[in-house]
């Protein structure tokens, strides 16, 4: 079992859109994952710096714009980030002083567009990747701009062996925070080898679980799903919550449901839910090879009847850098000799 590495996924909240102590947040909770868990790899949620503004309507409606809805996104967008900036500097500081590699969901600032961001930051090169939302989901969209093919990172990164220290440990970590229903995009994933899946979410539905350990049995490969947990009170005194009547500090606003599933759908921890907390697991690597001993979807369990073209298209316009198009031929019929 020396092809094994730690891993831990991190359940908790933005601190109401306070920048600096999300910061620290990110750090206290990443120690814990180290000194508790032994962690390599420490995965946390969507829009955990930054915010995910649940229950935000920016002043909307059909045709309309409210003054009070621009004044609202001003103020979130001063919660975002740049890429690079000095929040991930304060990242690549706590990476490298707890020897962890962390991925983290942000909210990015480009000039006057907002993107759901996940970076990705190795406790040696520092900040290495970053994947743009593709797609925001409905509402999202009025709020963040939508990623292309160029931030879809396959990163290949080596770990010291968990349970043979010495020895290295190489595998393939992938990002995706949307798109999950798409086999066309998961299927590029699969495609470049990916052995740990990182997908970062505010989803906190039951059905989540189900996708979750779908992906893994698909693609063979570790999934490290983090969900934020977030009460009224880590949100601004004034953000928007389902019951203003009603309003209660201790109100859930995102329950959770952070998982860690094996190759062939076994859950290795959590799914966590109604609390913040950290979750870990040993992943053996070589449950990636055992799993693809009976499927491999882009490989031996793969149509070998048709044709397939690997076209490149343009990254900007079809959003993946490159896609795989199967053209399946039917065979024709056997001929046979007429009487």
């Amino acid at each position: 079992m020396a092809n094994t590495i730690k891993a831990s996924v991190v359940q908790a909240s933005t601190a109401a859109y306070s920048l600096p102590d999300t910061l620290d947040k990110l750090e206290k909770l990443t120690r814990l994952a180290k000194e508790r868990d032994g962690a390599q790899l420490v995965v946390f949620p969507e829009a955990f710096i930054g915010g995910y503004p649940k229950m935000s309507t920016f002043g909307l409606v059909v045709g309309d714009r409210q003054p009070e809805g621009r004044d609202e996104f001003v103020r979130y967008a001063k919660a975002a980030i740049e890429i690079p900036s000095p929040a991930i500097t304060r990242i690549e500081q706590i990476s490298k002083e707890t020897n962890t590699f962390i991925v983290v969901g942000v909210i990015e600032r480009d000039a006057g567009t907002l993107y759901c961001t996940a970076v990705f930051v190795d406790p040696e090169r520092g900040y290495v990747a970053k994947h743009r939302k593709l797609v925001p989901t409905a509402m999202e969209r009025v709020i963040w701009g939508q990623g292309d093919g160029s931030t879809l990172p396959v990163l290949d990164k080596s770990f010291e062996s968990a349970s043979a220290p010495g020895t290295t440990v190489d595998n393939d970590t992938s990002m995706l925070t949307e798109w999950l229903t798409s086999r066309t995009v998961r299927t590029y994933y699969y495609s470049q080898g990916t052995q740990i899946y990182c997908a970062p979410t505010v989803d906190a539905r039951p059905a989540w679980q189900h996708t979750m350990t779908h992906i893994a049995l698909e693609g063979r490969c570790f999934v490290l799903s983090a969900c934020q947990f977030a009460q009224e009170k880590d949100y601004p005194p004034d953000h928007a919550v389902a019951n203003a009547s009603a309003r209660d500090p201790n109100n859930v606003m995102i329950a959770g449901g952070s998982v860690i599933i094996s190759p062939l759908g076994k859950v290795l921890a959590g799914p966590l839910l109604d609390a913040e907390g950290v979750i870990s697991a040993e992943l053996d690597l070589d449950d990636v090879l055992r799993g693809k001993f009976d499927l491999d979807v882009t490989g031996h369990y793969a149509r070998n009847d048709g044709e397939c073209r690997v076209l490149l298209l343009d990254r900007g316009l079809m959003l993946l850098p490159s896609a795989v198009v199967f053209e399946f031929k039917l065979r024709e019929p056997p001929v046979t000799s007429s009487q």
